[in-house]
C-alpha cells in the first residue's frame, strides 16, 4: 500500500477529476489524502478520500465563493490575469504549509495537477516522487502548438511559429509573478532552477485526460507522457447526486447549455442562447453552474428548463447538442457521449479548447465578442443538421474509449511506485 497525496486547484473541474483518480487508487488498496483549503473538505470527504487542510488563515471557509464570483464576471485577458494572481496566492500558501503536512501525514508520492506548478517543487524539496496530471489542456509548451489561452488554429508554417513565439512571450511576462514565487523557494531549498516551464513536470510520468486525437499534433512530448482519456466515467463516486426535473423532458432533441462553474455570471449569454433556439424542434436545458439562481434570469423564450446545478453526466447521455464555454471537462464529457458542440470560449484555456473543437470538426466556435443571436442560431442549426459534426464526435468517442481512462492512469501510477523509474508511453506523438 502506498500513501498518495493530491495537490490541485480548488475548482470543481480539477477536484472532480483528481478525486476520481484518487478513488480508483483507494479501491486498489492505497491510501489517498487531498491537501487543500477548507472550502474543498466536504467535497473530498464525500468522494471517500482523506483530507488535510492547508492555508486555513489565508483562505477561511467561504473564500472560494468570492473568488469564483469575481472571476465569473470577467473574461479575456482580465480573467486570465485574475486567474494567475489566484494561482500565485495559492502557490505561496502551499509552499509554506504543505511540506510539513505531507511529512507528518507520511505521504509517499504526490499526484500534482499541472495547474498547481508549485507541487513539483514541494516534492523535490521533500525528496519524494511525483506524477503530473493534466486535468485541463496539456500545458507542455511546444513552439509549433499555440499557447493554450489563445484561439489560434494549428499552423506549423513559419508564420504560425512566429505567431506562437510572440504568444509565449506574452504568457511569459503575464506569469512572471508565479515563476518568481516558485523560483524563490527552489533557491531557498537549494534546488536547481528551472530552465524552462516543461521542467516543472514529472520525469517519471505525465498523464493527460485528453485522447491524442483531440490534441494538436505534438512532436516534443517526453517519453513518459500518456494520453489516458477522462476519468470521471469509470467511477462517479466523487460527484454528489444532483436533483433534476426529468419528468419535464419532452423527448425532443435535447440541447444542453452550460458556461461551467467559473465563467457563469455572463447572464446575457444565456438569454441569447434561448433566443437562438426559437423555432427549433428541440428542448433547451440551461445549467447555471451554481454561479447564480434560476430566478435571477429574466423570462426566457422557448421556456427552457433552468437549474442552478445540472446533473451534467446524466444529461449528456440524452443530449443532441452541447452549448459550452469550452471548459475541458464539459468538452470531453460531451465527446465521451458522442455529442457535438457549439463553443463560446471566455478565458484561460477555453479558447484553446475551442480551437481543438474546430480542429477536430466536432463543433462550431463563436468568440465571446462576436456572439449574436442570429450567428448563434446559424451555428446551432448547422451542428444539428450537418452529419459531419456528429460523425466526428463519434470518432472522438471511440478514441476516448480506446484511451483506457482512470484504470490505465492508475496502472501507470502504480508502475511508478513499483519501479521508481519513468513509465515509457507507447504513443507520445500525434500526426
Amino acid at each position: 500500500m502506498t500513501h498518495f497525496g493530491i495537490i490541485c486547484p480548488p475548482a470543481s473541474s480539477h477536484l472532480n477529476l483528481m478525486t476520481t483518480l484518487g478513488y480508483e487508487l483507494k479501491q486498489r488498496g492505497h491510501r489517498v489524502t487531498v491537501l487543500g483549503i477548507e472550502d474543498v473538505q466536504e467535497k473530498v470527504l464525500a468522494a471517500g478520500l482523506e483530507f488535510q487542510v492547508i492555508g486555513k488563515s489565508d483562505f477561511p471557509k467561504g473564500t472560494t465563493k468570492d473568488i469564483f464570483t469575481k472571476l465569473g464576471n470577467l473574461s479575456g485577458i482580465k480573467a486570465f490575469k485574475y486567474t494567475i494572481n489566484s494561482f500565485v496566492n495559492v502557490a505561496k500558501m502551499s509552499l509554506r504549509d504543505a511540506p510539513e503536512v505531507i511529512k507528518t501525514a507520511g505521504i509517499e508520492l504526490l499526484l500534482v495537477d499541472q495547474a498547481s506548478p508549485e507541487g513539483g517543487t514541494i516534492a523535490d524539496y521533500l525528496d519524494i516522487p511525483f506524477v503530473s496530471v493534466s486535468s485541463s489542456l496539456i500545458f507542455n509548451r511546444e513552439i509549433s502548438v499555440p499557447p493554450v489561452m489563445t484561439s489560434w488554429n494549428y499552423d506549423p508554417s513559419w508564420r504560425g511559429i512566429l505567431r506562437n513565439r510572440l504568444g509565449y512571450v506574452l504568457v511569459y511576462f503575464m506569469s512572471k509573478s508565479l515563476r518568481k514565487v516558485i523560483g524563490y523557494h527552489r533557491k531557498k531549498w537549494n534546488l536547481s532552477s528551472y530552465n524552462n516551464v516543461n521542467e516543472q513536470y514529472s520525469q517519471l510520468a505525465q498523464i493527460s485526460q485528453e485522447p491524442p486525437e483531440l490534441e494538436f499534433p505534438r512532436k516534443e512530448l517526453p517519453s513518459c507522457f500518456h494520453f489516458t482519456g477522462p476519468y470521471h466515467y469509470s467511477n462517479s463516486a466523487s460527484r454528489e447526486s444532483i436533483p433534476f426535473p426529468y419528468d419535464k423532458l419532452t423527448g425532443q432533441p435535447l440541447i444542453y447549455a452550460s458556461m461551467g462553474t467559473l465563467q457563469n455570471q455572463l447572464l446575457s449569454i444565456f438569454s441569447m442562447i434561448a433566443e437562438a433556439c426559437v423555432g427549433l424542434d428541440a428542448q433547451l436545458v440551461i445549467g447555471l453552474g451554481g454561479g447564480t439562481s434560476p430566478e435571477s434570469l429574466p423570462e426566457l423564450p422557448v421556456n427552457p428548463i433552468v437549474v442552478g446545478y445540472a446533473p451534467q453526466l446524466e444529461l449528456l447521455k440524452k443530449a443532441t447538442l452541447t452549448i459550452t464555454h469550452g471548459g475541458t471537462n464539459t468538452v470531453i464529457e460531451s465527446l465521451t457521449n458522442g455529442v457535438p458542440m457549439v463553443a463560446i470560449p471566455i478565458t484561460n484555456d477555453q479558447p484553446g479548447v475551442a480551437a481543438r473543437i474546430a480542429w477536430t470538426g466536432t463543433g462550431e466556435v463563436i468568440p465571446l465578442g462576436k456572439v449574436r443571436v442570429e450567428k448563434l442560431q446559424k451555428a446551432i442549426k448547422r451542428v444539428l443538421t450537418e452529419d459531419s459534426y456528429k460523425k466526428n464526435a463519434l470518432r472522438l468517442q471511440e478514441a476516448i474509449t480506446r484511451a483506457g481512462g482512470v484504470s490505465r492512469a492508475a496502472d501507470i501510477i502504480e508502475q511508478v511506485v513499483a519501479t521508481g523509474k519513468p513509465v515509457i508511453s507507447e504513443i507520445t506523438t500525434q500526426h
